[in-house]
């Protein structure tokens, strides 16, 4: 089929880069411009240079509603477009101007973790899968039906990172067997469970910040899905900023305030954390290596030099 796709950082590129490996022909790619955002920074891979070194024809554009763009994909008359990672609305007149229509690659197990940052999100709430999904695009955001669909384990310690991998790995055989299904002539594919939908926004400043009011178990995931290179999780003691870049469950129970810098135990330091942590039967988080404000890691017990005082959510 002949391809125009729409795509931005690395999900986009090895989009793109399965899309040039198969036998599928791609006509025209349309890609955001650079970005300083912290999260757009973060797998960054440029859809546009790898579109440039194989000769396919690039359009930068931040939204895809204008009437130049418009013209340029009638010209390129495409039987599909594939979509993955694109950050703003695609139009109707758009996603419906192909004749099979527009083909998006979500990096999460539709229909939950629609939006945004999908694996951060489900690392965070305990999910045991991720994946990735190919679905129809209709005017409905990530709602479309169900082309294609592959999951993975998440693995105790997995990290944000560790996910990405992971998914990222699947985007071509998941993308390439959706497209070779279209390609055969199949329509009926798989409705979206729209009672199962969940929808998720962009991370923000306020996403990473440590409330030591949550149990302990949520706060260890929050650490790992804010692993390098995304922002660290952060708190505050004596009024700086800490970023907390590893931590563990603790072995034992702690009782009393939320924040409070505890007990040193293994390789941690262990702060109190739950709202009902009075009651002695919470766990609390082990805080094994921390980053100061002037930028040095060191182990949280170097770090930590004596036991009392809170750790807060802000200074």
């Amino acid at each position: 089929m002949r391809v125009v796709m729409f795509g931005y950082q690395t999900w986009g590129h090895r989009t793109l880069r399965a899309l040039l490996d198969s036998d599928h022909e791609v006509v025209m790619v349309v890609t955001h411009p650079k970005s300083e955002h912290a999260y757009e920074k973060i797998w960054s891979d440029s859809v546009a240079d790898l579109a440039t070194e194989h000769g396919v024809p690039v359009v930068i554009r931040n939204r895809p509603d204008d009437e130049e763009l418009l013209t340029l994909l009638k010209e390129a008359d495409p039987d599909i477009i594939v979509a993955n990672n694109w950050r703003t609305w695609i139009p109707p007149r758009v996603y419906s101007l192909p004749r099979r229509g527009t083909l998006n690659v979500h990096d999460s197990l539709l229909p939950k973790y629609a939006g945004f940052s999908p694996l951060i999100w489900a690392l965070i709430n305990g999910e045991k899968e991720v994946g990735v999904t190919a679905h129809m695009m209709n005017e409905e955001l990530d709602a479309g039906d169900i082309v294609a669909q592959r999951a993975v384990a998440v693995g105790p310690s997995d990290t944000a990172t560790d996910l990405f991998h992971k998914t990222v790995d699947l985007i071509a055989p998941v993308t390439i067997g959706a497209l070779d299904l279209i390609a055969s002539g199949q329509t009926g594919f798989t409705l979206q469970d729209r009672s199962q939908a969940t929808f998720f926004h962009k991370r923000a400043e306020d996403d990473i910040r440590i409330d030591w009011t949550w149990p302990a178990e949520d706060l260890e995931r929050l650490v790992r899905a804010q692993s390098a290179p995304y922002p660290a999780a952060f708190t505050y003691h004596r009024g700086k900023r800490l970023e907390v870049l590893g931590a563990v469950v603790s072995r034992s129970r702690y009782g009393g305030t939320p924040g409070r810098v505890f007990y040193r135990e293994g390789d941690g330091v262990v702060i109190v954390a739950g709202a009902d942590a009075r009651t002695g039967r919470n766990h609390g988080l082990a805080i094994t290596r921390v980053r100061t404000d002037d930028g040095r890691e060191l182990p949280a017990t170097e770090y930590f030099t004596s036991m009392g005082g809170y750790l807060t959510t802000h200074p």
